[in-house]
């Protein structure tokens, strides 16, 4: 079996049970719901209790369990053709340059760690239509310097 066909046979389980993610969030708990889902769907992995944990919940082997607790080859072909993420994408196009520039000002010459991540989602009511609501916060991560001479930073953090 690879990995695809083990999301395949979760889905099918969730599809045959009328299961939602946040019932299976919930059974399988220990970590953000964003990253149990991501690990069902082959792009993050479960540790090994969690790993348990899921393959008790879908009635998978052994051998489907030590794949959930895999490191995954991540990502996708861009850009997306689900409209869904094409957004996202086209998000980052439009607004990315602008995200830089003020995420540079602010703290300097570095990058927002993908890593050192954490999101949450919550829907908001509203009267022409429900909105979602994204929170990211990832750790900054400034440039290193090195072969940096005596006087200039280690680091890209922001000059004063």
């Amino acid at each position: 079996m690879i990995r695809e066909e083990l999301t395949e046979k979760i889905l099918d389980i969730k599809r045959e049970k009328g299961w939602t993610w946040k019932h299976i969030t919930t059974e399988i708990g220990g970590m953000s719901e964003v990253l149990v889902v991501g690990a069902l769907l082959g792009q993050m992995k479960l540790v090994k209790p969690l790993a348990a944990k899921a393959a008790e919940l879908f009635g998978l082997s052994e051998v489907e369990a030590r794949m959930l607790n895999e490191v995954p080859y991540r990502g996708m072909p861009m850009p997306p053709t689900d409209p869904l993420l094409y957004r996202f994408y086209e998000l980052v196009m439009v607004n990315g340059p602008a995200w830089k520039a003020l995420i540079e000002e602010e703290f300097g010459d570095g990058i927002m760690s993908a890593i050192d991540f954490d999101m949450q989602m919550e829907r908001l009511p509203n009267v022409k239509g429900d909105r979602v609501k994204l929170t990211m916060s990832g750790k900054f991560l400034p440039y290193k310097y090195y072969g940096n001479e005596q006087g200039i930073p280690e680091v890209g953090f922001k000059e004063d």
